[in-house]
């Protein structure tokens, strides 16, 4: 059914417990964030609205906590790369490490210890955040090309088929990423694009195995991300009930926050370790295929693109420029 041990990435997230207790704090900070400031947001439009009428009142509570909610998504995507950089990647460089039958620190020094990776193998937050990107790019060109098969099938009603299996590999395939980014960390490449590049043929050549686990974990991640909504109704209700004035609909806002953060913090880390398990299972001893080569640099801008950069970074630098 599939090809990776649930009982393995529980042991792994075990023995990565600091960084997972880190990723606790960060994202449930952050949903408190979202909680705080629209609340915030709401109390203001609040006080507002007793200038006028019951419905001036409602309309300002109700802006206020849209305000309040897109100012502080507004500040989360713009530290987007520093959680890449703090968070994700971090937690993938320990889990390698114990993967590959390294150790690593325990304790608090074992998220300064994986902080101190990322920045030895991708320098800073937004040269890691501009090769994820272009790796997504480039995941995005793979599961388009797997999708092109279908429609060359002279099956009746394919065509329906092929579009909700085009939206499935689309979800399934947002955990690939990672997997490129802990290959680079585990050959401890000096250069990040190249080895992406690499990372990523691998994963073109071996895609239906990869997409097949990857598509039972996304069943797995969704629907544990469904029952903690569903738990998590509760402490939203009382979270909205805080707020003055009507506002029901933030109670269904708040319980997809805060299914979120329990999402980004303990489930998604636990489908990358199943993940991680098959890529470095199928992939074991294969060298890139040429023929996937050709076939990715024709079909996407982004891995040409990744080419570049890597024949411009010398040990951990970009190369200065020829002379003129």
């Amino acid at each position: 059914m599939w090809d990776f041990s649930i009982s393995q990435a529980l042991a792994l997230m075990a023995r990565t417990a600091p960084f997972v207790l880190f990723r606790v704090l960060v994202y449930f900070a952050v949903s408190a964030a979202f909680v705080v400031v629209t609340g915030t947001g709401a109390g203001i439009g609040y006080g507002v609205g007793l200038f006028g009428d019951e419905d001036f009142r409602t309309s300002a509570t109700v802006y206020g906590a849209i305000g309040g909610f897109g100012l502080t998504a507004g500040v989360i995507f713009f530290l987007r790369d520093y959680l890449l950089y703090l968070v994700k990647a971090g937690h993938l460089a320990v889990m390698v490490e114990l993967m590959e039958g390294r150790e690593v620190p325990g304790g608090q020094g074992q998220v300064a210890w994986a902080q101190g990776v990322v920045r030895e193998r991708f320098g800073t937050a937004s040269a890691l955040f501009g090769l994820d990107v272009l790796i997504r790019g480039v995941v995005g060109a793979v599961t388009g090309l797997l999708q092109g098969i279908l429609s060359f099938l002279p099956i009746p009603g394919l065509d329906r088929l092929a579009a909700a299996l085009r939206a499935y590999l689309k979800i399934a395939a947002g955990l690939i990423d990672e997997v490129i980014l802990a290959q680079i960390l585990r050959t401890r490449s000096d250069n990040p694009w190249k080895t992406g590049q690499e990372a990523l043929v691998l994963y073109a050549q071996n895609a239906r195995p990869l997409l097949v686990n990857a598509a039972w974990l996304t069943l797995i991640v969704w629907g544990l991300s469904l029952l903690v909504f569903l738990v998590m109704l509760a402490p939203a209700a009382a979270v909205v009930w805080l707020i003055p004035g009507p506002a029901t609909g933030g109670m269904m806002v708040f319980a997809i926050l805060f299914a979120w953060a329990v999402k980004a913090a303990l489930i998604e880390p636990f489908a990358l370790a199943c993940l991680l398990q098959v890529y470095f299972k199928v992939t074991e001893g294969q060298q890139p295929d040429p023929d996937w080569t050709a076939r990715l640099s024709q079909a996407s801008d982004k891995f040409r693109s990744m080419g570049e950069k890597a024949a411009g970074w010398v040990t951990g630098r970009r190369s200065a420029p020829p002379a003129a």
